[in-house]
């Protein structure tokens, strides 16, 4: 019996895990039949891979070797299955990773454009901070991911989608007491103990504090959603930036939470889609991005329309 791409998948989430468990519910299989395709795969490979202990592995130096070429074969037979997927174009399965303050506003209708065009694509989203969705796209795990550019990762192809702007969000009261002074809004003059941000890891957290000129010592953070921070704004507790993308949906849940624009130059981030270097196109990455393209800019003139 010969190695398998199955086994050294199951090698790699193990190695991921550090526990024999949650490796085995990663991917999909009881936790015996794990251990018995591991000590399968340690059989053919002449070594053990890991250490077993009572609450986790650890690998050994043999396994710390074949983990880099494990995962390098992976990655190249995902590759070759991704390159003959997309012949064709945008069609088969398609898996989209998308960052937590873009997905639950731009998804919708993306999905519903995807399924008119063609109802046989089938359309898997992984929903992520932005370094865990880099990280599964160095992987094959993605096909491609809708972030805030740059990447800043080597061997990814950028393309930007479309310009999002922040707005400024609070309680109708602390919006009315900026009024008076709204020509002279910038996000440099607020003070930053009324400002609330996502918790750290959020690229959109270091785009404020970026626009802001603060650094994350000196703002509260903590929340882990835009719907939540817009709900404690709404409520009084200070104010936030709020991207357009989000501004429509947010603030028809929020009803008390007020929107004011910045003077001058608005603080913005740019949408774009990435994937791998390596990844063939054969068209499927521009059609995606022309409909993504597409349905981001009708979210964000609605919103520049209503505020």
């Amino acid at each position: 019996m010969k190695i398998t791409l199955r086994q050294l998948e199951y090698f790699i989430a193990l190695a991921e895990m550090r526990h024999f468990g949650q490796a085995a519910e990663k991917v999909h299989i009881s936790q015996p039949a794990l251990s018995v395709q591991i000590r399968e795969l340690e059989g053919h490979l002449g070594g053990p891979l890991v250490e077993r202990h009572a609450r986790d592995v650890t690998l050994t130096p043999f396994g710390r070797l074949a983990l880099v070429q494990a995962r390098s074969i992976v990655s190249q037979v995902r590759q070759l299955e991704q390159s003959a997927r997309w012949r064709e174009g945008l069609a088969g399965k398609l898996v989209i990773g998308m960052i937590p303050t873009i997905a639950p506003y731009l998804l919708p209708t993306a999905l519903a454009e995807l399924r008119a065009r063609d109802l046989s694509l089938d359309v898997q989203v992984q929903e992520a901070k932005t370094a865990r969705l880099l990280a599964a796209l160095q992987q094959g795990e993605l096909d491609a991911a809708v972030i805030a550019l740059p990447s800043e990762t080597a061997g990814m192809i950028e393309r930007p989608l479309f310009e999002d702007r922040f707005l400024l969000a609070g309680s109708r009261a602390r919006i009315d007491t900026i009024g008076k002074n709204l020509e002279e809004l910038r996000p440099v003059s607020l003070d930053p103990d009324q400002l609330l941000l996502l918790e750290d890891g959020h690229c959109l957290t270091d785009q404020a504090l970026e626009v802001c000129g603060r650094s994350n010592h000196q703002i509260n953070m903590g929340a882990s959603s835009l719907a939540t921070l817009s709900r404690m704004v709404a409520a009084g507790f200070g104010l936030t930036f709020l991207p357009e993308l989000a501004a429509l949906t947010e603030s028809r849940a929020a009803p008390d939470m007020a929107l004011a624009r910045f003077h001058g130059a608005e603080p913005a981030r740019t949408i774009g889609l990435v994937r791998r270097d390596v990844a063939g196109d054969d068209g499927w990455f521009t059609e995606l991005g022309d409909i993504l393209t597409r349905v981001g800019q009708d979210l964000i003139a609605e919103t520049r329309r209503a505020f």
